[in-house]
């Protein structure tokens, strides 16, 4: 690390539904800057009195930037972690951003047993953590990566089932699909570089306490 890279913590915030929670989340800490936005035409946005600066990155990208010390911590969903299986510290669960990763199929195809489903095609943007959760209940089965869309691949005929991650269910139940199995939750997760960790520890661990006393206020809120 360079002088200006152990000066400043360097916070890495994921594009999407993500981003405004954890923002707000991080905001109500004191680490904000100036035209801090999803939007924001800057690559890299300073508070350089407060000594921290944010980068914005696609979801898939984020684990990547802090495996590598591109950012010191960041936060993103759990999805992603599995799906990555980057080399960071997951220090917190942040509770907010709750989906599940899940296993769906038309209705016309449900059947009672999953290993009933055995060497059907499976479309998903989450491969590794596919191909992991039925090779772990003992099943074979063909993995199909794709991008988007996801529910579409068994409308034509390119999969007869989907591993995606859902919120309400709603978009399944509009084109007929049906959940047969649920592979894990997923929430917002704070992660954190292995080298910034040890370097920066008293930095992140004044931030990790934060979280936990914003995420205990909000709990004794909701009781």
């Amino acid at each position: 690390m360079t002088s200006s890279d152990m000066e400043y913590l360097t916070i890495a915030l994921p594009k999407g539904k993500l981003f405004i929670p954890s923002a707000e989340m991080l905001a109500k800490l004191g680490y904000t800057a100036e035209g801090l936005s999803e939007n924001s035409r800057k690559l890299v946005i300073a508070n350089t009195e407060k000594k921290i600066r944010f980068i914005i990155t696609k979801t898939a990208d984020l684990p990547t930037y802090v495996e590598y010390g591109a950012a010191d911590i960041g936060i993103i969903g759990k999805d992603v972690l599995l799906e990555e299986n980057k080399d960071v510290y997951e220090l917190l669960d942040l509770k907010f951003g709750y989906c599940r990763m899940m296993v769906a199929v038309p209705q016309a195809l449900k059947q009672e047993k999953m290993s009933d489903y055995a060497h059907m095609r499976v479309a998903t943007k989450y491969p590794r953590v596919a191909e992991s959760f039925f090779h772990g209940i003992g099943i074979q089965m063909e993995i199909i990566k794709l991008n988007g869309s996801i529910e579409l691949a068994p409308m034509v005929g390119l999969a007869e089932m989907i591993v995606d991650l859902v919120e309400t269910g709603r978009t399944l139940r509009e084109n007929n699909l049906v959940e047969v199995a649920q592979i894990h939750p997923a929430t917002a997760r704070f992660i954190a570089n292995r080298v910034s960790f040890k370097m920066k520890f008293n930095r992140i661990n004044q931030i990790v306490e934060g979280l936990k006393g914003l995420i205990d206020r909000e709990s004794e809120k909701a009781k």
